[in-house]
């Protein structure tokens, strides 16, 4: 029987079960079965939600560009960002991608009114009086390496933390940095494919 497991992973931890360099994984936070790995990864400096499991076949789903499903990301950017600067984000903007330019397809970003109630980040951002800082929220339908970061930057609003928050319709609600849930076989498709 596949498992299928959701995780906060905190920031400053690699997205596999080896150690590298003496660098945090999965390993030190999550003990769950020996065949089971996360779909897809995070970036070492990203945080939020990774789905663990045993099933190839939803690894193949998640993971082909042909069956693009939403992930929506919380970004903190550095200044106070612009209606242009969203409208740009939103229309697509050239990054580059293992070395050539690649069109990022549109998106949807909204910004944050308030703070979003996201965990305390540890260590945390510094903070620095004199410069303003954004919480706007990403719903991407891609997921090329370092994406949101160069996204951001090429607008002028560099990314200072990044959560990834939801997959179709899995998202981290109330969970912490190095919590783990379980999810039946069922809840996972329904929620990520509508099946």
């Amino acid at each position: 029987m596949k498992r299928y497991f959701i995780v906060y992973k905190p920031y400053l931890v690699l997205s596999q079960f080896t150690s590298e360099r003496e660098k945090k994984n999965l390993g030190d936070f999550f003990s769950v079965p020996k065949d089971v790995y996360p779909i897809g990864r995070l970036d070492e400096d990203s945080e939020g939600l990774l789905i663990l499991t045993d099933d190839e076949k939803l690894n193949h789903r998640l993971l082909n560009p042909s069956f693009s499903h939403k992930r929506e990301y919380w970004v903190q950017v550095e200044g106070t960002i612009t209606q242009h600067a969203v409208l740009l984000l939103q229309q697509g903007v050239k990054i580059n991608v293992n070395g050539k330019i690649y069109a990022t397809k549109p998106c949807t970003v909204s910004v944050f009114n308030n703070e979003p109630a996201a965990p305390t980040r540890d260590p945390p951002i510094r903070f620095r009086k004199n410069i303003p800082v954004s919480w706007i929220k990403m719903i991407l339908t891609e997921g090329k390496n370092r994406q949101v970061r160069k996204m951001t930057a090429k607008v002028g609003f560099p990314t200072l933390r990044l959560i990834r928050y939801r997959m179709g319709d899995i998202e981290l609600g109330d969970m912490q940095p190095g919590e783990i849930k379980e999810l039946s076989k069922r809840t996972v498709y329904e929620k990520l494919f509508h099946e």
